[in-house]
């Protein structure tokens, strides 16, 4: 595998960086609140466990959503589909920097969700559809538009939020107005699909073996991702902008290892062993963080290098899940993202009813125990996820539908009809 030519990334059409730069700024919601949540608590005479109600509405409606976003997509194209969800979060945001309680935010959070889920799955679809280089260069790129969007997030979280907590709202819905106009010029007209899918698709789509692994793992690696995000601002008793910087460096790493770490150590060592390796060093930083809660740099030092190993398993899980997944890649996405963002959901929440009964050590070990348990949902996939990598490496900038068909046996069913370059951008096949 080590012989394998690396993805290009930087040689797209316009088309796939605007809607790359749109990514950013959506996954700049996920970390934007860090380093405003001890401001909302104390302007709003909010608990914690309230607050953490911002993480839980926004990905949990986004979950719940992920579910109609093919069926929305194959009605309206998949341009509409993205304007549609821009759109969505601009006025979102912007409603939740104007309101004045913690109910309204969390529930504009949630409309915000719902954006972002129309966004998301739609993204993913268009930019392995349209991007060069293969689709390794294609899943590097989403990655590295991930990455750069979690590290900016807590950075103007923190900058806007030392002038006002509403500010980080304000800034976001303005980075994603320029992001919809971007895309709305830029992108050419996507033709609707020659075939409408229906709601329950994602569901059904989970029958496959491989999917519901991949799933599995991510609900669970993101149980202790969100937990970690939700609730590591606190301990460190920053200021937002002291915060926005942890979280930004964080971020950065997140950033750089999605884009040059994960393509090395998948090429070194394949898929499955790069992630048992990245998802158990999360797992012991999570656990450290738990044991050392009282003691700021070690949840500091944590937190940042917790960004390595994120960079790492986001980058490989995702790659692995469009490989594996014997499905058109809309249907594979929509059902990947509800499962995984479900656990980011629920942790937060269930963290601040850990803290209300419990203390502040508590989440986090039960994060590091649920990454762990990740890892062995991940080892009954072994065999599938070394035939994905041995597809690649006999093909590196091939389609993955001819991957999926390989390791379709493995995973337990034969493939779908996939065409995900037709059915979603009308872009022929390569």
């Amino acid at each position: 595998m080590s012989g394998a030519p690396g993805p290009s990334l930087f040689n797209q059409p316009r088309a796939v960086f605007a809607v790359a730069f749109a990514c950013v700024v959506s996954f700049m919601g996920i970390g934007l609140v860090d380093p405003i949540l001890p401001a909302i608590s104390d302007k709003l005479h909010a608990t914690p466990s309230q607050v953490s109600l911002l993480f839980t509405s926004y990905l949990l409606v986004t979950a719940v959503a992920m579910l109609f976003t093919g069926w929305i997509a194959s009605r309206i194209g998949a341009k509409a589909t993205l304007i549609t969800g821009l759109g969505l979060i601009v006025v979102c945001a912007a409603l939740a920097g104007l309101s004045d309680t913690i109910d309204g935010i969390v529930g504009f959070r949630a409309g915000w969700g719902l954006g972002n889920a129309m966004f998301i799955a739609t993204s993913l679809a268009v930019i392995v559809a349209s991007a060069t280089g293969g689709f390794a260069g294609a899943i590097v790129l989403y990655e590295a538009a991930l990455g750069l969007g979690i590290a900016a997030g807590p950075l103007i979280g923190g900058l806007l939020g030392d002038i006002s907590w509403r500010g980080p709202f304000f800034g976001v819905a303005v980075l994603m107005a320029i992001a919809l106009l971007a895309t709305a010029v830029l992108l050419e007209p996507t033709p609707k699909p020659a075939r409408r899918t229906s709601v329950t698709e994602p569901i059904r789509a989970l029958r496959h073996r491989g999917l519901l692994i991949m799933g599995v793992t991510a609900l669970l690696y993101n149980w202790g991702f969100f937990t970690m995000l939700g609730y590591a601002p606190y301990p460190m008793e920053l200021g937002a902008t002291q915060l926005g910087f942890v979280f930004f460096a964080w971020g950065l790493l997140l950033a750089f290892f999605s884009i040059t770490g994960a393509p090395w150590l998948h090429r070194r060592f394949g898929t499955a062993p790069a992630l048992y390796g990245a998802l158990s060093a999360f797992a012991v930083l999570l656990a450290l963080i738990g044991l050392g809660t009282d003691t700021r740099w070690v949840v500091v030092v944590c937190v940042i290098a917790s960004g390595v190993v994120a960079g790492i398993n986001n980058t490989l899980t995702t790659q692995a899940v469009m490989l594996v997944a014997p499905v058109e890649r809309p249907v594979a996405s929509a059902a990947y993202g509800f499962v995984r963002f479900v656990g980011g959901g629920l942790a937060p929440y269930a963290a601040g009813e850990m803290v209300d009964h419990g203390n502040i050590h508590v989440p986090f070990l039960a994060g590091a125990v649920a990454v762990l348990l990740g890892v062995a949902v991940l080892t009954t996939g072994h065999r599938a996820l070394a035939a994905a990598d041995a597809a690649m490496a006999a093909d590196p900038h091939g389609s993955p539908d001819e991957v999926a068909g390989e390791v379709a046996d493995e995973f337990g069913g034969a493939p779908d009809a996939i065409d995900v370059e037709r059915e979603t951008t009308g872009t022929p096949r390569r």
